[in-house]
């Protein structure tokens, strides 16, 4: 991850005023493109949140390339296709190793297959937005400001603590649903960006990880069923290890595997 001064050298107050303008920018405009869930075809649906997502992505290299007079090299386009590649090819692995665990455990039990190619895709376009949009806030905005300011272990720890708090108001959630949603994703998320210097890949793995979660083996995504899944499915077992009400990210097999593999992003990553 390449550090830059602006953060470190401008006044405190300035800094706030970025930071926190920043945030409630990219949540306004996140709602905005959720707007595609009002729009009645599928075809208006994966054209709007692939334009909300565009947007994003435009308006925070304007708004960062304006405001610290830089280039934006988190969201280079000149690495992006290799670095979502391997972001999708992350998130797709990490729920296909959960979802085999849940599977040998007993825990996990699939009674249909609905092949419906347009609805999977209009799923995969509106995770492509969350996927987008969370990252602008937590990882470009959030983690990279602080750790810019301050150091990178701060940025992890807060980024990771407020990813996890801001699914809190999400159906069956729990104190211990947002810690375990801040362990094995606000960290995992915040580390790959850490290793790779790019936001291309924790959107990539984002992405890639609620939509094999919930369009593809049928978990409840962060408290939320699914709309469509392509496989009916449902989960047993004790709360503790199937995630119980919340689903899948509640479960301790699910931080186990995340935090595993933040520890391995934060050893690659040369950031201190």
């Amino acid at each position: 991850m390449v550090r830059h001064s602006f953060c470190k050298e401008t006044k405190l107050w300035k800094w706030a005023l970025l930071f926190v303008g920043g945030i409630a920018l990219f949540f306004i405009l996140y709602g905005c493109g959720l707007a595609a869930e009002t729009v009645r075809t599928p075809w208006g649906k994966i054209l709007t949140y692939i334009s909300g997502a565009a947007l994003t992505i435009a308006a925070y290299i304007l708004a960062v390339g304006w405001t610290e007079k830089r280039q934006v090299d988190e969201l280079s386009w000149h690495n992006a296709p290799a670095h979502v590649g391997r972001g999708l090819l992350v998130g797709v692995g990490f729920f296909v190793v959960v979802t085999a665990i849940f599977y040998v455990s007993g825990m996990y039990h699939v009674s249909g297959l609905n092949p419906d190619l347009v609805q999977l895709l209009v799923c995969f376009s509106a995770f492509l937005l969350t996927g987008v949009c969370e990252e602008v806030i937590f990882r470009g905005i959030i983690f990279r400001m602080i750790a810019e300011r301050w150091n990178a272990a701060v940025a992890l720890a807060v980024s990771a603590l407020l990813f996890g708090a801001a699914h809190l108001t999400n159906p069956d959630a729990t104190l211990w649903s947002a810690f375990a949603i801040a362990i094995e994703a606000g960290l995992l998320l915040g580390a790959a960006y850490m290793a790779s210097g790019s936001l291309w890949f924790p959107i990539g793995i984002h992405w890639a990880w609620n939509f094999m979660e919930g369009n593809v083996f049928g978990f409840d995504v962060s408290g939320m069923a699914p709309d469509f899944s392509l496989l009916d499915s449902d989960v047993t077992g004790p709360a503790i290890l199937s995630g119980g009400a919340f689903g899948a990210e509640a479960s301790l097999i699910t931080v186990v595997l995340g935090l595993a593999i933040s520890i391995l992003f934060i050893r690659r990553s040369k950031v201190a």
